[in-house]
């Protein structure tokens, strides 16, 4: 079965760059070209994300794996590389403008800003680290859900509050605060709106974001539990980026190590935490012992 998602040599490069950072020859040990001075985010990352499959991304900050998602998601524009996406049956989200379908080995980078955007409202979910980054703060949480809602073309009134009251409930969020802004909630709460949003477009694929990240650990705990319940539930095909290895044990099950912008080891979770093969993996897995 194809990938429902396959990126291939994803480099993202802040600055002129020049010949020997574009070919990745730095090799994870810095990202910064010794020549140009330029920034190498990402270098040459390619893997493959099928469905129902919890891909994890790990490493320190600075590692690119948030920049990776921002590429993915087409909030940054990649220097080079290639992304492709497979429909699932009833997705309507690699619609081309005559009706029909983009074919498996359109590279979606290349598509126009309307057909990335259309792609992000219909077949992509998103959690960002910060609530503030994927919500509206001062807008209820009906209303954060109902705009997701009418960008994948929803247009009855009555069938936006119908559907946002019943996320908000699966996310374990009391449907009668539907109409108070996230404002109003606490951190973790503002983290279930945001997750009901997320998949409020009935999404293929899911970004996560370190959607934990400044939770307490009592709260963490307990949106970890929703996430992994809404995944196994919904059988979405979803990518964590995470630096904490105990998130990533936890909901994934295949990792991928970044360092300095490169991959440096992937494989299966329990093999790579149990048996890491590369001396920065080494050094996360033993940090954590």
């Amino acid at each position: 079965m194809r990938p429902i998602l396959e990126a291939r040599n994803i480099t993202k490069i802040y600055g002129e760059s020049c010949p020997k950072c574009r070919s990745g020859i730095h090799g994870g040990k810095t990202n910064v070209c010794p020549v140009c001075r330029s920034v190498t985010a990402c270098s040459n990352i390619s893997f493959e994300l099928h469905e129902n499959e919890v891909l994890g991304i790990v490493g320190e900050s600075g590692s690119g794996k948030s920049t990776l998602i921002k590429l993915l998601y087409f909030q940054e524009e990649c220097t080079s590389g290639e992304m492709f996406m497979n429909a699932m049956p009833g997705d309507k989200g690699l619609s081309d403008a005559n009706g029909g379908r983009f074919a498996p080995d359109t590279d979606l980078f290349k598509l126009s800003n309307f057909w990335k955007r259309h792609l992000r409202n219909h077949m992509i979910g998103m959690v960002f680290q910060n609530p503030h980054l994927g919500l509206k703060m001062h807008i209820s949480a009906g209303g954060n859900i109902g705009e997701r809602l009418l960008m994948a073309d929803w247009r009855n009134v009555g069938k936006i509050r119908q559907r946002a009251s019943e996320l908000l409930e699966k996310t374990e969020v009391s449907p009668e605060r539907m109409d108070e802004p996230p404002a109003n909630f606490s951190g973790g709460m503002q983290q279930r709106v945001q997750i009901a949003k997320a998949l409020s477009n009935n999404p293929s694929i899911l970004f996560l974001d370190e959607p934990t990240t400044g939770l307490d650990l009592s709260v963490q705990a307990r949106v970890l539990d929703l996430i992994r319940s809404l995944q196994k539930e919904l059988k979405l095909a979803t990518i964590v980026v995470s630096h904490d290895l105990g998130i990533i044990r936890h909901l994934t099950s295949r990792t991928m190590v970044m360092k300095n912008g490169c991959a440096v080891e992937t494989g299966l979770t329990d093999q790579i935490l149990e048996d890491p093969q590369h001396p920065y993996t080494q050094l996360l897995v033993n940090s954590t012992l």
